[in-house]
């Protein structure tokens, strides 16, 4: 880009026929800044750049007049500047930096005529002491390399990379704005506190963006909660449709809503010029890095696409007095900057006289500049964010070269000391600076050169199509964010981004591999509780969860009540039973020497009367609520009753047998069938479930426990703790094994003696009562064993058990019983004695000899065949 006709060209030699160039001082500062974009491919630059190229310039013009005006400052030295164009990129701006390093080195002799013939006239040499710059990060690592061969001191005031701050790499950089991995802390600080725990980050190819994207990568793990969706990366050169393609990336993840962008401003535009023609506006929540930061640049013409943005920005101020400087240049007064007439005719939209044709016309007819244009009333004007840093950042270098002078040359002036300053000197003097910045604002470095991190935190706020940046809060060493301030599209709440939505009550959080931020949500099934967020614990075996299943609680304790359903049924057969045992038992006491009473053996009709009301009454032992005295009687009496009846049936049946088969060989009659004898076997075989009963008492004495295990259902709802005695299952089985073992062998012989004649009593019935009970016992199995595992499981199996118990004993009450109660009371004349027929009657004469059973024929049967006499009676 040459200079207009207004601007005498300089020639880099000085021939006798060009001007002079002007002086520059006693000390030269190097300045590197984005005067024109990038340009096209094979192009170098582009169209020039207003508020990042020229105002920042302008600042640094504006930061050395106030130098060399102050006589507090450098004292009779005089500071001067060469300032190059970056052209925004980065090996254009390496090529620049080198003529810094050239002028360092005097050319060689003979290099250069005048058009005469004769040699140059050469101006001293710079003393250029320090550099000024740059802007973009990828620029300041291509120039910090080849200063720091020459010890050259550089201060930024807006590359932010982190990777500036190795000492061993990049010692002579330092810089007033913080960098990135600050700039990353506190925007990682922003989206955690928005609620965000995943979101996408989008950087621009190159160090600025990836090593912010880095950096804010790094400052999550630390922080923690913050997972990284996906991240993309701007090619340097992108393609048509790349940015489309990036949106369709970041749809991939949609609930990523939050998008990190460490990106320049171009790429910024174009990010949100994808989202609007996309349709997404409103979709994604940006946070910019400061390169965004309050700029109308990025989000002209695109408001709704940038709606609620939240930016980043190096705490800044305006600076005094540079509106006003900056207001009064004119084509007339600056003549100094080389490119303030691109900027003119950009600023104004008009054609300066003689002119070259722009890379990049303006839209419409151009008008002629007529030099009494205005800037700020006849063209917008604003303060650019960074001309704070510049101006920073000269004062810094110069009164570090103040302090420098001063140790060097305490008489003022340039003494030889200073003529050149050593840059390693220089460089301790710079991070030894602690002052008042240009708007207020402190400025120091630290040990790698970086300046402490003060941010502001802006929201775009543009729903209504004419946006604005509104602060919301700074991060000074911490996050101050003034939730309030911020608006939100319509429904006014924060975008979510998250990978997995919040898991409801009582659902633990099962990471997802690899990604911390993503998990499946899973119920704390059976007796857990949420212990903490991605476990369950499973609660004491007393406990059951809640309802929400977040906590324990005590588990209901289940009693038997009288009035239960599964008490009221057995306690009414009981008490059916009871009364109908005592009904007999009074009849038969009563007609004690009937004959029917004493043919069904008194002795042994007392003792199964008595065992079938133990039977009866063992039900309201297992209703009643247990405590030690209550099991120790369930333990003797559960099966007493049972063994007892059992005992005695089997007696008769065994007596009735062995009479039977005993007639068939002999008239001989079998042992022990007298009453003593019976009692005595019925004794001794029921006595043997007493004194197993006994035994388990003293060896195990009994008590009382709430049983939760035997409650736990699958539902934690339904879950009851049952009070009952220290008997399980198999320990009431084991109560009354003895008793069916009984009854079994009752049943053997009572099909054994089912061929015996009726004139053998009992026999059939109690057959028939056996074969009966064995049906109830049958089904009292499946009923016991099958009953659904719940909390009442104990009482339907209490239930199951008295029931059976109470049938069991109702069945030789009704057959063996009732037919004799039946005849003493209805059919009184079936009970009288048989009298003898009279003497002489002919016929058949009963065997007056012995009668089986004992004394007094009771329970006995005639015993041998009828005879016939040998001498017919008389007539």
């Amino acid at each position: 880009m040459s200079p207009h006709p207004l601007y005498p060209p300089h020639c880099s030699l000085y021939p006798p026929q060009c001007p002079l160039r002007p002086p520059i001082g006693d000390l030269t500062l190097g300045g590197l800044f984005p005067v024109h974009s990038r340009g096209p491919a094979g192009v170098p630059c582009g169209p020039i750049k207003k508020e990042k190229g020229i105002h920042r310039l302008e600042a640094m013009l504006y930061a050395l007049d106030r130098v060399n005006g102050d006589p507090k400052v450098l004292p009779n030295l005089t500071l001067g500047a060469r300032i190059l164009d970056t052209c925004s990129r980065d090996t254009y701006a390496l090529e620049q930096a080198l003529g810094f390093v050239r002028s360092l080195l005097p050319p060689p002799e003979g290099e250069g005529q005048c058009a005469d013939g004769s040699p140059p006239r050469r101006p001293p040499p710079e003393r250029l002491v320090g550099v000024i710059g740059a802007s973009a990060s990828s620029v300041s690592i291509m120039v910090a390399n080849v200063l720091r061969l020459f010890n050259i001191p550089q201060i930024s005031y807006a590359s932010t990379a982190p990777e500036l701050s190795d000492p061993a790499r990049y010692g002579f950089f330092s810089r007033v704005v913080p960098p990135d991995s600050q700039q990353a802390a506190a925007m990682v600080a922003v989206s955690r506190a928005l609620g965000w725990s995943y979101v996408a980050t989008v950087a621009s190819e190159g160090s600025y963006g990836e090593s912010g994207v880095e950096a804010f990568v790094q400052s999550s793990r630390e922080a923690g909660g913050l997972c990284i969706a996906q991240s993309i990366k701007i090619p340097r050169e992108p393609r048509p449709g790349e940015f489309d393609k990036l949106i369709g990336r970041l749809m991939e993840t949609s609930t990523a809503r939050g998008v990190v962008l460490f990106a320049n401003e171009d790429d910024i535009r174009r990010v949100l010029e994808a989202t609007a023609r996309a349709n997404l506006s409103g979709h994604f929540s940006w946070v910019g890095s400061d390169s965004w930061g309050a700029k109308l640049g990025p989000v002209q013409g695109l408001e709704p696409a940038a709606d609620g943005a939240i930016t980043i920005l190096p705490k800044r101020a305006s600076v005094p007095g540079f509106d006003e400087y900056f207001t009064s240049r004119s084509l007339e007064n600056n003549r100094r900057n080389l490119w303030f007439h691109e900027f003119w005719e950009e600023d104004f939209n008009c054609r300066l006289p003689h002119s070259e044709p722009q890379s990049e016309p303006h839209s419409g007819p151009v008008r002629k500049c007529t030099g009494r244009e205005r800037i700020g009333r006849d063209s917008p004007y604003e303060q650019e964010g960074k001309v704070q840093f510049v101006i920073d950042a000269v004062l810094a270098m110069a009164r570090a070269l103040h302090s420098l002078a001063a140790e060097l040359c305490p008489g003022g002036g340039l003494c030889p000391h200073m003529d050149p300053p050593d840059g390693r000197r220089l460089l301790q003097h710079i991070r030894g600076v602690n002052f008042s910045g240009s708007a207020g604002t402190p400025v120091s470095f630290n040990e790698n050169g970086d300046a402490p991190g003060r941010y502001d935190i802006f929201q775009f706020q543009g729903a209504n199509g004419s946006g604005t940046y509104r602060p919301v809060g700074q991060w000074v060493q911490g996050l101050h964010l003034q939730m309030d301030a911020m608006t939100w599209g319509s429904n006014g709440s924060v975008p979510p981004s998250v990978c997995s939505l919040p898991c409801g009550p009582g659902e633990k959080k099962t990471p997802v591999k690899g990604v911390p931020c993503c998990w499946h949500c899973e119920l704390c099934a059976g007796y857990r509780f949420l212990a903490d967020p991605q476990s369950c614990q499973a609660c004491p075996p007393h406990l059951r969860p809640t309802t929400n299943r977040t906590s324990c609680r005590p588990t209901p304790v289940l009693r038997l009540r009288w009035g239960d359903p599964c008490a009221a049924v057995p306690l009414a057969l009981a008490t059916l039973g009871l009364s109908a045992t005592a009904f007999v038992l009074l009849t038969f006491i009563k007609h004690h020497e009937t004959p029917i009473v004493k043919a069904s053996g008194r002795e042994l009709s007392y003792v199964l009367l008595v065992g079938i009301a133990l039977v009866y009454a063992i039900t309201f032992l297992m209703v009643a609520e247990p405590g030690v005295g209550v099991c120790a009687m369930r333990r003797l009496f559960l099966g007493l009753g049972m063994s007892l009846s059992y005992a005695a049936l089997l007696t008769k049946t065994n007596r009735i047998y062995r009479i039977f088969e005993q007639g068939k060989r002999s008239v001989t009659p079998p042992r022990f069938i007298s009453p003593t004898s019976q009692l005595v076997i019925t004794f001794a075989l029921s006595g043997m479930q007493l004194v197993g009963a006994a035994a388990w008492l003293l060896l195990r004495p009994p008590h009382a426990l709430v049983d939760y295990e035997m409650g736990r259902t699958p539902d934690p709802e339904d879950a009851r703790g049952v009070l009952r005695c220290d008997m399980a299952e198999g320990a009431t089985l084991a109560c009354l094994a003895h008793a069916l073992l009984l009854m079994l062998t009752t049943t053997v012989y009572a099909i054994k003696a089912r061929g015996v004649p009726e004139t053998f009593n009992e026999a059939k019935p109690i057959g028939f009562a056996m074969y009966t009970t064995c049906v109830v016992w049958l089904a009292f199995g499946p009923i016991f064993f099958g009953a659904a595992r719940s909390a009442e499981r104990v009482h339907v199996q209490t239930a199951t058990l008295t029931v059976s118990m109470s049938l069991s004993a109702s069945v030789p009450l009704g057959l063996l019983y009732a037919p004799k109660v039946y005849v003493i009371l209805v059919h009184p004349e079936r009970n009288q004695p048989r009298r003898p027929p009279p003497a002489g009657t002919a016929g058949t004469v009963p065997n007056p000899g012995r009668t089986l059973g004992g004394g007094k024929g009771e329970g006995g049967v005639t015993w041998g065949p009828p005879r016939t006499p040998k001498h017919p009676p008389p007539h």
